[in-house]
């Protein structure tokens, strides 16, 4: 009996952890990060405040397990981004992605910004970091394929770079209220320039 107690008590954090996580998602796509407290947080979770530290550090951790799950949907935008224009030149297929991260942005505006808003001067947990490598090994394949000089290290940042670039971009865009076309138009004059420039 004794050794089923501590996997009942895990299965029963990880179902807690799970149910904040959901309830956390749910608030910071409606109100943003900075709307989300404890003491609501565990009333709508039917738990005590102090059961939420049981399962989480702090509430910025709870904040870094929503963005995971931002960054799986990112990634999973562009697949099918990619997949819908596998046969156009890696500049194009740039554009495309970048484009879709601008409609993710501009669509889920809160899940966002809390990606970037949330770590802003504060260490970073090699599984965050994780997450984000998948994020930019999904974007990956038309840089590799229009930088295939690069060795890994090198490819890398570039897919940094860009990924920077664009998300610049879209930040300035957003901020300012600038029309989505405008924003898009930026975006593939950039990234067009970028192949232009590799193809020369």
């Amino acid at each position: 009996m004794s050794d089923a107690e501590p996997t009942k008590a895990a299965l029963r954090r990880d179902d807690l952890r799970s149910r904040l996580t959901d309830l956390a998602e749910a608030q910071i796509a409606s109100a943003g990060a900075s709307s989300l407290k404890a003491r609501d947080l565990a009333a709508r979770a039917g738990c005590a405040v102090g059961a939420i530290y049981n399962v989480v550090d702090d509430m910025t951790a709870l904040v870094m397990l929503v963005n995971v799950r931002t960054f799986a949907r990112l990634g999973e935008t562009a697949g099918a981004a990619l997949a819908q224009v596998s046969a156009a030149a890696p500049h194009d297929q740039m554009i495309t992605l970048g484009q879709a991260y601008l409609q993710f942005a501009h669509d889920n505006l809160h899940l966002w910004r809390a990606l970037f808003d949330v770590t802003a001067g504060m260490p970073i947990p090699d599984w965050y970091r994780a997450a984000l490598a998948d994020l930019f090994a999904r974007i990956a394949p038309p840089i590799a394929t229009l930088f295939p000089q690069l060795p890994k290290p090198q490819l890398d940042l570039m897919v940094r770079a860009l990924f920077s670039a664009v998300h610049g971009i879209v930040l300035l865009g957003l901020n300012n209220r600038a029309p989505l076309p405008e924003i898009a138009a930026m975006i593939a004059m950039t990234l067009r320039e970028v192949g232009q420039q590799q193809n020369s």
